[in-house]
């Protein structure tokens, strides 16, 4: 089968690979209809993921068609049509019981990290039962794809560590698929103002389309006072951190208003300072969270429904043949525009 697969740092191809084995019996394998490409598999060929090592194929995202089950699975069987969770989950350890799936002993986010991924012809899904999804007869496929991670990232680790509440003012830092995700799901809880702070023009446009009430370009080095100046010097009860670098979280820490809370998204490769200096005194929560996409029935609900509409967030489709493009196309998203990229294998 083709797959993509990091080699090394900076490094990556697309290559032949053998077609996935059951190796266990609560194993399948999944056939790839659709994938797409996240902005953490952009970090583990920067070098900054060291869990992954070079070999691996990526990508931990997608809906395919059950290919084969093993012998313990009892909820699918081949030519069921599947969401790919980008968590596998046991569902019998200590910590997917507390339902911290992403922390699961023997699974969590292992889908091209620790584990071959779904960039790829086909794929192994450890405990099947537990980390798919089935789709029902004629769903848009391309929304689902934006389900396997960064609709149950943005709304988990943004707005439900976030705590947003009716009325409450919020700040995303970082206009990217993912801060767009929190954009979109943080909308759920009726907040009076969604300030979206970015250096891309373009993205803040889309944040408006998306139902930001402010945009603020961040260029200028003047995004603390604008937000300050509208909220009245307060700042923000919720500040989202969507883009995993130590200058954006500092800028958190400069938004969040007294009694108000930190929830950080982003993928940290590097040390960020925590000023404690001007922080010990104000109430301040700060919220870390690896995805557990224990939201995800209830996302499925809401899109079945019409209540969310992730294919706002899909910009470009490439064949699995062309991924390589598909990478470029994303990475260099300040000049192409792009958002998510469906793959289709």
């Amino acid at each position: 089968m083709k797959a993509f697969v990091y080699q090394a740092v900076g490094k990556k191809a697309l290559e032949e690979r053998p077609k996935p084995k059951i190796s266990a019996p609560t194993d399948a394998i999944v056939k790839i209809v659709k994938t797409t490409i996240c902005g953490t598999d952009l970090r583990i060929l920067k070098g900054d993921v060291p869990t992954c090592q070079p070999g691996r194929v990526l990508g931990h995202e997608g809906v395919g068609i059950i290919d084969e089950v093993g012998s313990a699975v009892a909820a699918y069987k081949a030519g069921d049509r599947v969401l790919i969770s980008c968590i596998s989950a046991c569902g019998k350890c200590v910590y997917c019981r507390k339902l911290m799936y992403s922390h699961c002993t023997t699974g969590g986010w292992i889908l091209g990290n620790t584990i071959d991924g779904t960039q790829a012809e086909f794929v192994r899904i450890p405990y099947a039962d537990t980390s798919l999804y089935p789709i029902l007869t004629g769903a848009d496929e391309d929304a689902l794809v934006m389900l396997s991670d960064i609709l149950p990232t943005g709304f988990e680790c943004g707005v439900l560590n976030g705590k947003i509440q009716p009325g409450g003012t919020v700040a995303i830092v970082g206009a990217g698929p993912i801060g767009l995700a929190a954009l979109l799901t943080s909308q759920f809880y009726s907040p009076s103002e969604i300030i979206m702070i970015d250096l891309d023009s373009n993205r803040l446009d889309v944040a408006k389309r998306f139902g930001a009430t402010d945009c603020v370009n961040s260029d200028d080095g003047k995004a603390v006072d604008k937000i300050l100046k509208m909220t009245g010097g307060r700042g923000v009860d919720t500040v989202i951190e969507a883009v995993g670098i130590p200058a954006t979280f500092e800028l958190c820490e400069k938004l969040v208003a007294p009694g108000g809370r930190i929830a950080n998204i982003g993928v940290h490769g590097v040390k960020v300072d925590l000023h404690l200096e001007n922080l010990w005194d104000r109430n301040i929560t700060i919220a870390t969270r690896l995805v557990d996409a224990s939201s995800t029935p209830m996302l499925l609900n809401l899109l079945r429904v019409g209540k969310i509409e992730p294919k706002l967030l899909i910009t470009h489709h490439f064949p699995l043949t062309h991924i390589l493009e598909a990478y470029e196309t994303f990475a260099e998203a300040a000049r192409t525009h792009a958002l998510k990229v469906i793959i289709e294998a």
